[in-house]
């Protein structure tokens, strides 16, 4: 699978400054085989919006909020809107573990 990734440059900005988490970093859990991806029902308005968590190539655990498009069989757009660390319960939902 492909990802091609985009998002504000702004945006991106203000998320490292406020979380400490850069876009870049973000796209990496795209690559984590074991991330978790919900559709955000709450927050698709306007757009269909998603949660992914999954581990960067450090190991540490995001909290990545995107918009997903397919652009052909084996590519598919990402467009990064936030991303954060995992919360320690968030954590313990991706380990497996009861929260």
């Amino acid at each position: 699978m492909r990802y091609n990734f985009e998002w504000s440059p702004e945006k991106a900005r203000q998320n490292l400054q406020k979380h400490k988490v850069s876009f870049e970093k973000a796209a990496e859990v795209f690559l984590d085989p074991l991330a978790i991806s919900i559709f955000d029902e709450d927050h698709s308005i306007d757009e269909e919006r998603w949660v992914t968590m999954g581990r960067d190539n450090r190991g540490i655990i995001l909290v990545v909020i995107h918009t997903f498009a397919i652009q052909g069989r084996d590519k598919r757009k990402i467009r990064i809107i936030s991303a954060r660390k995992a919360t320690m319960n968030e954590t313990k939902q991706y380990e497996g573990e009861t929260p």
